[in-house]
């Protein structure tokens, strides 16, 4: 929008103010013929952020070396949909805050696949119906919806295959954590006996999967189930679904099970649960812009060598 402001403006004289000085109204129809200018370039960038491509800041190290804290990527939103404007436009950079609005999403070429880096709506933390603020994070897609996921000793096995680590994929601490003896107390879903390196098994949620409930594990389930948009209780030994007493859960949606390529230092799935499909909203393409956050020079920070990076 200001190059496109700049070109308007610098496309006018100064003869052609003076003209429309001596006219009746001159001044006032070229503010309005601008304003429509300005506004039409404003419909057009929110149209092409919104269905085709996106601009993506990465603000944690969870993907690194695949991308990095600090890049600035183009996002392919086309490949699976583009959206409306998920937020109010502009509200974000103008307060610092977003305010969700409904949205809808046009057809796409494709679901998201094993091995994808994708962007997506954070679904919210382990024991979060929604997350307390909006906002987009970056992970790998390892697993889809109907695939079982397991990881043993940091190793990560899809339907019982080794699933090979993509490149970029780095470990940073050589311990790995015991299974069944080292439990993460913030590992999803709750009540697990598991960790990050060796979670699992679990099936990614498909539409139309029927999940058996009962008392011992409705605590695993009950913030998947108020996600999809429905009241959970326990009252005694009776599980209550909307109020109706219940004994299995069908599933309404498919999810993708996300993790950092940083895979000892990122928050992800193993952590806060499965991804709804539609709230994928695209992939990289590539990195236009590369800062080093923990350079404070601002002509050393600048990472030419990230630049035009294609991400896979």
């Amino acid at each position: 929008m200001p190059f496109a402001l700049a070109r308007i403006l610098t496309n006018i004289s100064l003869e052609e103010v003076d003209h429309m000085k001596a006219q009746p109204g001159g001044m006032k129809k070229s503010a309005v013929e601008t304003l429509k200018s300005l506004g039409f370039a404003l419909v057009a960038v929110i149209i092409l952020n919104s269905f085709v491509v996106a601009s993506f800041q990465v603000p944690t190290p969870s993907m690194e070396n695949t991308v990095m804290t600090g890049d600035f990527l183009f996002v392919n939103k086309f490949i699976y949909g583009g959206t409306t404007p998920p937020t109010i436009p502009l509200l974000g950079i103008l307060f610092g805050t977003e305010i969700e609005i409904p949205y809808f999403r046009t057809p796409g070429f494709r679901d998201p696949e094993q091995g994808d880096v994708i962007v997506f709506i954070f679904p919210g933390y382990r024991n979060e119906t929604k997350a307390r603020d909006f906002q987009f994070y970056l992970k790998r897609c390892v697993a889809v919806a109907g695939d079982t996921l397991q990881v043993i000793d940091k190793q990560v096995y899809v339907n019982g295959k080794k699933y090979d680590d993509p490149e970029g994929v780095m470990y940073v601490d050589n311990n790995i954590h015991p299974a069944g003896i080292e439990e993460d107390g913030g590992i999803f879903p709750e009540g697990k006996p598991w960790n990050r390196d060796n979670y699992g098994p679990i099936r990614i949620p498909k539409e139309g999967d029927v999940l058996p409930l009962s008392v011992d594990n409705i605590k695993e389930w009950a913030v998947f189930i108020r996600r999809e948009g429905h009241d959970v209780e326990l009252r005694g030994y009776d599980i209550l679904i909307d109020g109706k007493k219940a004994s299995s859960y069908k599933v309404e949606r498919d999810y993708v099970f996300g993790m950092g390529d940083n895979r000892d230092n990122s928050l992800d799935s193993r952590f806060w649960g499965f991804i709804p499909y539609e709230y994928v909203i695209g992939t990289p393409m590539m990195v236009y812009w590369s800062m080093d956050p923990s350079i404070n020079n601002i002509f050393k920070k600048i990472r030419f060598d990230r630049m035009f990076t294609i991400i896979g």
